[in-house]
């Protein structure tokens, strides 16, 4: 069994118009908590940022937010988690989170979400990182990212390995067994072409 006692999670700092958005960032709130695991987050008491902290420290959890000073200056940052850590850029927070973690979960959100996790799975992808990622689909949120991911790789852009590389579903059980015993795929980023190309 791997390592595992922060748990980082990307989500949206918007709430969604689906209430089952809240309900299950709610939901992993929780289990992070009662898995005795620390819950590190982007450090928001807005959207689905806040309910899942919410819920991890009303769960009696340790819950970490890493925000950057711009954010900040905008008021949105959670002064009743367990340890805020502010810092300079949205570079540094992206790294800050990659070394307090062991693991990386999607729920919904928007271009933030999306830049966190690819970024921790090109990081994987290009030997940087071994930590598990995983997108826990809510409603269906995650389907066509997933057929974009599929898509990536008919067209020659993506190992078939590399999907195998992260996690997908519905079922918090299965995807927090998933996690504990990741082991990382050793496909190679680079695809050797099935053709020649004239591009006179």
């Amino acid at each position: 069994m791997r390592e595992l006692t922060h748990v980082c999670v990307y989500c949206g700092s918007n709430t969604g118009e689906d209430e089952v958005f809240v309900r299950r960032a709610a939901q992993l709130g929780r289990r992070i908590a009662s898995e005795g695991l620390t819950l590190v987050y982007g450090g928001g008491n807005v959207g689905l940022m806040g309910v899942i902290a919410d819920a991890a420290l009303e769960a009696g959890g340790e819950v970490i937010g890493v925000i950057p000073e711009a954010l900040m200056r905008l008021e949105v940052a959670h002064r009743g988690i367990t340890r805020l850590e502010v810092v300079g850029t949205m570079h540094e927070r992206k790294r800050r989170m990659f070394d307090l973690s062991h693991a990386f979960i999607a729920l919904p959100g928007g271009f933030g979400t999306l830049d966190e996790m690819f970024e921790m799975l090109t990081w994987r992808q290009i030997g940087l990182g071994d930590r598990p990622c995983a997108f826990l689909d809510v409603n269906g949120f995650y389907r066509p990212l997933m057929q974009m991911v599929d898509r990536m790789i008919e067209a020659g852009f993506l190992h078939p390995e590399q999907k195998n590389d992260l996690w997908y579903g519905e079922d918090d059980d299965a995807m927090f067994e998933w996690i504990r015993r990741y082991t990382p795929m050793e496909a190679s980023k680079w695809l050797a072409s099935k053709r020649a190309v004239d591009v006179r």
